[in-house]
């Protein structure tokens, strides 16, 4: 296939559409139809408004030639549990390297607990050891946050994954706390505590924190540009997994596997999509405080029965809508995906 300006993708225009591809990654001839990208301007743009206050962004990008569409592509978003794709990525590219075992043992005290979501924190200390392929399973696929927190410390902690992803050129992702931070810190809570490790008693905890406290914390983490992706990051990313630009091809299939396996999100783009596809994928959203979500996000690969494959990602932000009617959200932005790649 011939290969076209490199320089092209992912250049940010005026409408937030783009039909090229970002600096440094080929853009091929595609044997694809063409995504409808005045079409899917409109049909986001008629949901971001019915979205308000809340802000919606949106990336898409065709995995064949580097046709792509994004929707605030530039604006950063919370990640909320969607770090933990890249921390996954930099922590298989540590086993590539030889500088640590999926077989490493882990002896777990109460100072590695992180808050809810964490079946791990919630079992300790009846369990306590664990292997580094099983803490890398459990973040992956069941979005453990102790899991997360343990091997972003082994690897070096936040500073050190958000340096590995600028050594990829993935400057639209940063992290920059622990789960264990982030959490309690965006509702104006102290520092997290190991006898919060029930979800209940965090809860409380939470509850006890004056409301106004805590929305001025929430409207606070909302402008905070630690710990966020762009719609265009969150793609590039995507992208050159796909690729196998960031891991070994041994490395990115597991990734691949832990995405397909996600249990979570089934009503948010996953039921917007042919039911014939395989989407695989990593969520992530926020707690609910006086009618505010924080974040309610979703990021994979989409393969179609015809094999076509595409990278999306979408973030919603500063909702005040319920939890039905913010997936419901994500279920139209795919099907206006679906539309518009024919």
């Amino acid at each position: 296939m011939a290969t076209l300006d490199r320089r092209a993708l992912l250049a940010a225009a005026p409408a937030m559409l783009v039909a090229a591809c970002e600096p440094k990654l080929p853009v091929t001839v595609s044997t694809t139809p063409k995504i409808d990208l005045p079409g899917l301007e409109r049909a986001i743009g008629a949901l971001a408004a019915e979205a308000a206050p809340a802000a919606l962004g949106v990336g898409l990008i065709n995995l064949e030639s580097g046709e792509a569409f994004l929707f605030k592509g530039e604006r950063r978003f919370p990640m909320m549990s969607i770090f933990k794709l890249p921390l996954g990525a930099a922590v298989l590219s540590e086993v590539d390297a030889g500088r640590l075992s999926l077989d490493e043992p882990f002896i777990l005290t109460d100072s590695d607990l992180s808050p809810s979501n964490s079946p791990i924190s919630a079992g300790w200390p009846a369990r306590r050891d664990y292997l580094a392929r099983e803490l890398l399973e459990a973040a992956m696929v069941g979005s453990d946050n102790t899991a997360a927190d343990v091997l972003m410390k082994r690897i070096g902690g936040p500073g050190a994954l958000t340096a590995w992803l600028d050594s990829r050129h993935l400057t639209g992702l940063r992290i920059d706390r622990y789960e264990r931070e982030l959490q309690p810190e965006s509702f104006g809570m102290a520092s997290f505590r190991p006898d919060w490790r029930d979800p209940a008693v965090y809860s409380a905890v939470r509850a006890r924190i004056p409301a106004a406290t805590r929305m001025a914390a929430m409207r606070a983490y909302l402008a905070d540009p630690r710990d966020t992706a762009t719609p265009r990051g969150m793609v590039e990313f995507l992208q050159k997994l796909d690729r196998r630009e960031l891991v070994s091809a041994g490395s990115t299939d597991r990734i691949l596997d832990y995405m397909r396996r996600n249990p979570g999100g089934v009503n948010r783009f996953r039921a917007g999509f042919p039911s014939d596809s395989v989407f695989a994928h990593r969520t992530g959203a926020s707690g609910v405080d006086q009618g505010l979500s924080l974040a309610h996000n979703d990021a994979g690969i989409l393969t179609l029965a015809d094999r076509r494959r595409y990278a999306i990602a979408g973030f919603l932000t500063g909702s005040t809508a319920d939890e039905a009617q913010r997936d419901s959200i994500f279920a139209r932005v795919a099907r206006a995906a679906v539309v518009a790649i024919g």
